[in-house]
């Protein structure tokens, strides 16, 4: 049985929740975020194991990082790995629309099923659900909330144009 651990760290955005098994990380959420799961009764708080993933996304968030690299161990369904692995391929600062991320996939009528799937992505921030914009170019739902997908985007898109980092959210 897979051992069921958890961890917290201060981000910008607010606390972040972040759950795996001491092999891999298996999900980062944020406070009040739609599908943000209840920590079961047997999962431990184990902050070693997370000591990369708090790292990267202290760099993420001081501008100092733009992609990140740890094991990743999301649950999902083979539709839903493959949107988040799509998700991975948006350039930081980038933008893809729904109906774009359809295409890429080879189901260009699964703009729908597409948004379904990144609303159930259980990595945001590393997995950049938040890159994920509506086919008019206007923010689409967000499980964060509508304000912190603007403030990861203009976080990105602030940087990528050799400004600081933006200070936290709210």
């Amino acid at each position: 049985m897979p051992r069921l651990l958890y961890s917290e760290t201060d981000s910008p955005l607010g606390p972040l929740l972040l759950l795996g098994d001491g092999e891999a990380l298996t999900g980062l959420y944020m406070d009040a975020q739609k599908h943000r799961p209840a920590l079961e009764a047997q999962r431990q708080r184990a902050d070693a194991p997370f000591q990369a993933a708090r790292q990267q996304l202290a760099e993420y968030f001081a501008g100092q990082r733009r992609d990140f690299d740890l094991p990743l161990a999301p649950a999902g369904s083979d539709f839903q790995q493959a949107v988040w692995r799509a998700l991975l391929a948006i350039p930081y600062a980038g933008t893809a629309s729904y109906g774009e991320l359809a295409q890429r996939l080879g189901k260009p009528g699964a703009a729908r099923a597409v948004g379904l799937a990144n609303g159930r992505n259980p990595l945001g921030i590393i997995v950049p659900c938040h890159r994920v914009i509506g086919a008019n170019g206007t923010l689409t739902g967000y499980g964060g909330g509508l304000a912190r997908k603007q403030w990861l985007l203009d976080h990105e898109r602030r940087l990528a144009g050799g400004q600081g980092a933006l200070p936290g959210f709210g």
